[in-house]
């Protein structure tokens, strides 16, 4: 099994979000990543999904989105190029002693502090899942107090 992600345009109404959900859940797949969010076309949300499943099955999946009512399009990367991103905010212990030192470790992986208090830093960082993961894994010794992560985005590459 391999992740995908998939897209899809949905008319921006509630009951959509569960029906399509609901799709994949009927079929045994879970959503490793779901972010849906208004397009530019206030009627029109964009849904952004990482599902990991064989290839043969996520085809029929496609095909089954696009026959529901509230899709107005899916666009399935498969092995297309995209840019995907996802934002963290971590809350990470600190003390006056380490304090110069996690900053600086904040800043070698492109993190911004959003907030700053006498027990800890809060960090945003913006970017691919891996390097997410490997800020939280410097940080970690220092002892996490929040994490909270949004889901993945993805676009396609723009053409050469």
């Amino acid at each position: 099994m391999s992740a995908h992600t998939i897209a899809a345009l949905v008319e921006n109404h509630s009951g959509a979000l569960s029906r399509i959900a609901g799709l994949f859940s009927s079929r045994g797949y879970n959503i490793s990543s779901l972010t849906v969010a208004e397009t530019d076309d206030p009627t029109v949300s964009r849904m952004t999904i990482i599902v990991d499943g064989e290839e043969n099955v996520l085809e029929q999946i496609v095909k089954q989105l696009n026959r529901l009512v509230d899709v107005i399009k899916v666009i399935d990367f498969g092995e297309e190029p995209i840019v995907e991103r996802e934002m963290l905010l971590v809350n990470v212990d600190s003390t006056k002693a380490n304090r110069h030192e996690i900053v600086e470790l904040g800043g070698i992986f492109g993190a911004r502090i959003a907030s700053v208090s006498q027990s800890s830093i809060t960090f945003e960082m913006t970017g691919e899942k891996r390097s997410l993961d490997d800020f939280l894994t410097m940080v970690k010794p220092y002892g996490i107090k929040e994490i909270v992560r949004s889901g993945t985005i993805a676009i396609a590459q723009a053409k050469k």
